[in-house]
């Protein structure tokens, strides 16, 4: 066997229980050959050899839940996080049009919903810039605010149909510039151009007309900066949570180019209004893609919106406006026919569900699967559950359920402000908000992601945050140990995807994804992880993230 690269000098953690840690590895092609001593004696005169000078070598990061090809489109985007009040805001969206003549739409990102103390209203907008389309979303992507020259360009300034869960909110008979959900959203953003981008999460079907050649040449750059930015953050596997056969066609045009930086998962979206029969589509594209770089194999849906926009289902009235509990998008007789068919086809479903009836619903529907087509080692997944009734929690264990969390979610943890969010969840409820470590005590598979680009996608940031969160008021300690938040980003990452038997862990005969870190990250104090860096990512085996050029 021919080595191709050895590290040295490494505080390995490596996620394998039988060997936890190791201070080198022997890299042959795209497989790790040896650990430790072994390595090292395998090591002829000949091979690379690259010091990590006591940094830590860790397996390649597995970001669980992202939008990849939207993130990489909206890195171009005006960045609104931490913008706050009239002035800052008129001085960003005027700043970013000056710069950007030739933009069909200014499309602003992060605007938090509080930033005028209350809902903005297109009158805001066009206070600031009337005369071009502005459309400026939410940190979460469920609202967007627009000004009236967008709404009208669109089509949508004096309403427009839209399915259940999705709002353009009306004021005697005109819009007032708010957009809940991505139906609602959709008109304006096509103005902007990125509807083929946007096609993955807005419809989950292909971009009508099919994109030609030209156009996907025009879309590759978006796509290629999302795996850059990941590469940059040490990701070596991707979950998309949004995705169509056309999100699978762009990657494999880059993988051709040798552009292909990390191995990409992308599901099927089913939305609302597509028919059980469509579920066909999702077997097709798992057929069709399933090698260890581009592979499908599950269905995307959502089943709730938000918190902060009043989307999101809870069991209970939201605090601030009785008898108001949000609106499912799935009836539940129809959700349960949903998931035993896909469940049939042995396809994963994974399903936002962020209020606590809707994390109900998607657990009844999973059940329902169970019982109609037999017990089997699934992992179908629930992707946010930021509030959970306790009754619920044993079911995720009882089903094998993979509990999809985002530590940089939970308002105060990092970017997110800890209101209106907290407001709207309500103060005797906030012990039963973001229960990572209750999910985990309680015997549930829990894999960290970022959402992004719905927040930051760099993990050392969200590890940072996943082992210094403070308690809410009256709520417990929901902290995990850097070991387990570390497992969580990896080993955790490769169990939801059915791929633990050749990665997530550094392990000889293992796919030769690993990261370099800039520092040993257990040596560091909690509160400064989010200080190092990634050196180097190395997707199997090749170099594809150097911080030193």
């Amino acid at each position: 066997m021919t080595l191709t690269l050895l590290i040295i000098n490494a505080r390995g953690l490596t996620m394998d229980p039988e060997a936890p840690e190791t201070d080198a590895v022997a890299l042959a092609g795209d497989r790790i050959a040896a650990l430790g001593e072994a390595a090292r004696a395998m090591a002829g005169p000949d091979c690379p050899v690259l010091d990590a000078k006591g940094a830590s070598v860790l397996p390649g990061f597995i970001e669980s839940h992202l939008h990849l090809f939207m993130g990489g489109s909206e890195l171009a985007h005006l960045q609104l996080l931490g913008v706050k009040g009239p002035e800052a805001l008129a001085e960003a969206i005027q700043a970013y049009a000056a710069a950007n003549p030739n933009r069909k739409v200014i499309v602003g990102q992060g605007c938090d919903y509080g930033i005028y103390d209350r809902a903005l209203t297109r009158h805001d907008l066009d206070a600031i810039l009337p005369d071009r389309p502005v459309c400026l979303l939410a940190a979460d992507h469920h609202t967007a605010w627009a000004n009236t020259m967008a709404l009208k360009e669109a089509g949508i300034l004096y309403g427009a149909a839209v399915g259940p869960g999705n709002e353009i909110v009306m004021e005697n008979g005109v819009a007032t510039g708010e957009l809940r959900e991505f139906e609602a959203k959709a008109p304006v953003l096509r103005l902007a151009g990125e509807n083929r981008i946007m096609a993955g999460i807005a419809t989950g079907a292909d971009p009508v007309p099919k994109p030609s050649h030209e156009d996907m040449l025009a879309d590759l750059p978006a796509m290629e900066r999302g795996l850059r930015h990941c590469a940059r953050h040490g990701f070596t596997s991707l979950v998309n949570m949004d995705g169509n056969r056309y999100t699978l066609e762009v990657l494999d045009h880059l993988r051709g180019q040798g552009k292909l930086t990390a191995r990409v998962r992308v599901p099927y979206h089913y939305r609302n209004d597509h028919k059980i029969t469509d579920l066909a589509k999702a077997s097709a594209m798992s057929t069709d893609y399933n090698d260890d770089w581009l592979s499908s194999g599950f269905v995307k849906m959502f089943m709730d919106g938000v918190v902060d926009s009043g989307t999101a289902v809870m069991l209970n009235d939201y605090p601030d406006q009785p008898g108001w509990r949000g609106e499912p998008l799935h009836e539940a007789d129809r959700f349960a026919e949903i998931c035993i068919e896909a469940d049939r086809r042995g396809l994963q479903i994974a399903v936002h569900a962020i209020g606590d009836g809707a994390v109900r619903r998607v657990l009844d529907g999973y059940e329902a699967a169970r019982a109609a087509n037999g017990a089997r080692d699934a992992r179908h997944r629930i992707e946010h559950i930021e509030l959970i009734d306790r009754s619920d929690i044993p079911r995720f264990a009882e089903m094998g359920i993979v509990a999809s969390v985002q530590p940089s979610h939970p308002p105060g943890s990092l970017d997110f402000p800890l209101f209106p969010t907290l407001d709207k969840i309500g103060r005797d409820r906030w012990r039963d908000a973001y229960l990572t470590r209750t999910l985990r005590d309680a015997g549930a598979r829990i894999v960290f992601a970022s959402d992004w680009p719905v927040a930051d996608v760099n993990p050392l940031r969200s590890i940072q945050a996943a082992v210094t969160r403070q308690p809410y008021e009256g709520a417990q300690d929901e902290r995990v140990t850097l070991r387990e938040a570390l497992a969580a980003y990896t080993i955790g990452g490769a169990y939801a995807e059915h791929t633990e038997d050749r990665k997530g862990m550094l392990r000889p005969g293992y796919l030769a994804d690993l990261v370099i870190l800039s520092g040993d990250i257990e040596a560091v104090p909690a509160d400064q992880i989010a200080g190092l860096h990634v050196e180097k990512t190395i997707c199997g085996g090749r170099i594809v993230w150097d911080a030193d050029l």
